[in-house]
């Protein structure tokens, strides 16, 4: 056979401009299409039937490359492999170990582009990126998702399980919900790391057992008079946004998320849609005459998007501004959502209004199913009541005159209109 390998030359091959195939000897030929495209290919024969084997095309696979690959078929032959079969499964090989070499932030990023548009919120998503971001990228990152073990779980678990438990758990969470999507992608095998029953919870102690009782911390409500009475010397579209987010006892998302088609100042009622809700059911809050006087400010800015926009166009203030404003104010002990339990506690020893009713301003879930069963509206008119005399409790402190319109001074006093 070594007579008859080698039959054709680099130029001969180069040359070559009528359709049809040249044989190089061995199995190897040169084939010519009968648009001038060339390309290679093997020909052998198994089991009674003859097959072709595409080497690749010409001038990518040279004369001499092609020799090579041809030459490799022929061993193969001779140890009973079929060139092509083997050539497939390199092929999937090859894409498998692609596959597999995803890494860890690669996953999560795709895992959240998936499954984003079935979240509730922004702010959702946002804390979803925030917490991979801050502890598992930077370990675990970069590393293939295959090789994600025990081991590494534990890297990034460990130094927050006992001082920060509820972030560790959402973390733990997390994870496993990404290495679970990775392997029903084919991206690993094997048994999650991140599961918790029957795994690491023979690891970690339980989240019961470590967590210590830790509230948001809050302004005493007898002190959140001064603090209005300072917030209103600071003249930041935040600002505004802090203060109406007191005013109305609601949560940090909901209030950034305000849109003007939620507000209807004529019936003083802001109606936030079950879809940005933390129960998921729609919710009235009744705006208090200071409340309004906000809205007609913010209104002079822009009447169209969110209430309180932030610098990029078409966005909200970021869920930070807050808190960051409370650190420049020199009130960085506290949090942003601490502000409503201020309100529940001026609510309950304060005020003679009932439970519910501070709890239906809350937008608390009910966990009784007989309350439940017995509550049918939403107590809109006592409730009005109540946030009325929150904001005319919150205004005790007045600011210095030369920070407050005439006209909103006069709104927050009622003594106008």
């Amino acid at each position: 056979m070594a007579r008859g390998l080698h039959r054709l030359s680099a130029v001969n091959v180069a040359n070559r401009k009528k359709p049809g195939y040249y044989a190089d000897g061995g199995g190897l030929y040169l084939r010519v299409a009968p648009g001038g495209s060339k390309g290679w290919i093997f020909r052998f024969t198994r089991v009674g039937n003859t097959r072709d084997a595409g080497l690749g095309a010409y001038p990518t696979i040279s004369l001499v490359k092609a020799r090579e690959h041809a030459e490799r078929c022929r061993r193969q032959l001779t140890a009973g492999i079929d060139p092509i079969e083997a050539r497939r499964e390199e092929r999937d090989a090859a894409r498998i170990a692609s596959a597999r070499a995803m890494t860890f932030e690669d996953c999560a990023k795709a895992f959240i582009e998936s499954h984003e548009a079935g979240w509730r919120n922004d702010k959702h998503k946002d804390q979803w990126r925030a917490t991979l971001s801050t502890y598992c990228y930077p370990i675990i990152g970069a590393l293939p998702v295959e090789a994600i073990d025990t081991g590494l779980v534990l890297k990034v678990l460990e130094p927050i399980w006992t001082s920060k438990p509820e972030t560790a758990s959402r973390v733990r969470q997390r994870v496993e919900r990404v290495l679970s999507w990775a392997k029903v992608r084919g991206y690993r095998d094997g048994e999650n790391p991140a599961q918790w029953r029957g795994h690491l919870d023979h690891l970690l102690p339980a989240k019961s057992k470590v967590r210590s009782v830790r509230h948001h911390a809050a302004l005493a409500y007898g002190e959140v008079g001064g603090f209005m009475a300072l917030l209103r010397e600071e003249t930041s579209i935040t600002a505004r946004a802090l203060e109406f987010l007191i005013l109305t006892a609601s949560r940090t998302g909901e209030t950034l998320g305000a849109r003007w088609d939620e507000i209807d100042v004529g019936e003083r009622m802001w109606t936030l849609p079950a879809g940005r809700m933390k129960a998921s059911r729609e919710h009235r809050v009744p705006l208090p005459a200071w409340a309004i006087a906000i809205l007609k400010d913010m209104a002079e800015i822009q009447r169209s998007g969110f209430v309180f926009p932030g610098a990029k166009q078409g966005r909200p203030l970021s869920q930070m501004s807050l808190t960051m404003l409370l650190r420049r104010m020199g009130y960085g002990h506290i949090t942003v959502h601490g502000f409503r339990s201020s309100f529940r506690d001026w609510a309950a020893e304060c005020t003679s209004f009932p439970r519910e009713v501070a709890e239906m301003a809350l937008a608390h879930a009910v966990s009784d199913a007989v309350e439940v069963a017995y509550r049918r509206g939403d107590l809109f008119a006592k409730r009005r009541k109540l946030m009325d005399a929150w904001a005319a409790f919150c205004a005790r402190e007045r600011a210095p005159a030369k920070v407050v319109s005439i006209k909103r001074r006069a709104i927050i006093s009622g003594t106008h209109g």
